[in-house]
């Protein structure tokens, strides 16, 4: 191809583009600008976002001081409208918030109930808050309240459950080791004996290196075969 045919070639491909833009002028007018005010949006969105989960978790700050100020004299009959107060307002927001928000302010609504020895209630609410918690470190602390709830209302059984649960995020708490000597200690309550034997053994396996832990469960397993011998 000489010099001549290669400068035509590219100007002929160059008024098939003109000519395409002229004849489609205004479609590619719409898609650019409609590109333009997704990304616009886009950004709109995340700001707003932004905005709104600032607002909520300062809301869920001056809830949580709130609750702080009550605790201490909170089953006092002088402090019974400012309790039932702060739980009205504390379950309007849980349900209009999810993720980290709304999953606190249900810990704080079980945490009432706990402080009060509604254990039914505070296990409820510690459930609803590991629901909303998803996959957050926030889950396994509220699956683990929710056990110690179960065991102060006497349902043993749940409680297990809950522990059980609560251990499948042992990589982001810190307290499983605990939960698993705990389902142990909760079997043998049960008179579960073979069952806590093989909890113990669990938790040997697999925390090895958390020497207190390890050597609570080889004293238990000692002595609850020593009582099945």
């Amino acid at each position: 191809m000489t010099k001549v045919e290669e400068r035509q070639g590219k100007k002929l491909v160059s008024d098939m583009i003109a000519g395409f833009i002229q004849r489609n002028r205004k479609g590619l007018v719409v898609c650019i600008t409609a590109a333009f005010v997704i990304v616009a949006a886009v950004i709109a969105g995340i700001s707003i976002r932004n905005i709104v989960e600032r607002n909520a978790i300062g809301r869920l700050e001056a809830l949580n001081d709130r609750y702080e100020s009550l605790r201490f004299n909170i089953n006092e009959s002088a402090q019974a409208d400012d309790v039932r107060v702060l739980l009205e307002e504390l379950t309007v927001f849980a349900d209009k918030n999810s993720a980290y928000a709304g999953s606190r302010a249900c810990s704080l609504i079980g945490s009432i109930h706990a402080d009060q020895k509604n254990w039914a209630d505070a296990e409820q609410a510690w459930l609803k808050a590991a629901k909303k918690g998803g996959k957050s470190y926030l889950t396994p602390a509220a699956l683990y309240n929710a056990a110690v709830a179960a065991e102060e209302g006497g349902n043993l059984e749940k409680a297990i459950e809950h522990l059980r649960e609560c251990i499948s995020y042992q990589n982001d708490f810190p307290a499983a080791v605990r939960a698993q000597f705990t389902i142990g200690r909760l079997q043998e309550t049960l008179r579960l004996n073979e069952d806590a034997i093989e909890s113990y053994r669990t938790l040997i396996e697999k925390w090895p290196s958390e020497k207190v832990w390890t050597n609570l469960a080889n004293s238990r397993i000692i002595i609850l075969s020593g009582l099945n011998s």
